[in-house]
């Protein structure tokens, strides 16, 4: 399995593209101890997206997708997504308001 991932940045919030073969929260844990010069100079990060791929050709053409143009677009577009959902209150919706998709 290989997975594609995104790693956000707590210092500067500057968003990290990678690939690994390992578990992505394992991978972010390696980064936040300094795996590479880049790494040591960004972090900590947190582990903001992934997605999973049976085979590697695939995760390496998404990869590269992340980082081109468009790519870069939409990346930005699931971090604010993502980020927007974190925030959200949890807990029971506030009476006298309809529920997403309820009026």
């Amino acid at each position: 399995m290989y997975s594609v991932y995104f790693a956000k940045s707590l210092k500067n919030n500057k968003i990290y593209v990678g690939l690994t073969s390992k578990d992505p929260r394992i991978r972010i844990i390696e980064h936040n101890n300094g795996s590479n010069a880049w790494s040591k100079q960004n972090r900590p990060f947190e582990l903001v997206y992934f997605e999973s791929y049976v085979c590697k050709e695939d995760a390496m053409n998404r990869e590269k997708f992340y980082k081109s143009g468009l790519g870069k677009q939409i990346k930005y577009a699931i971090v604010k997504t993502v980020s927007a959902m974190s925030q959200r209150p949890s807990g029971p919706w506030p009476k006298g308001r309809p529920a997403p998709g309820r009026g």
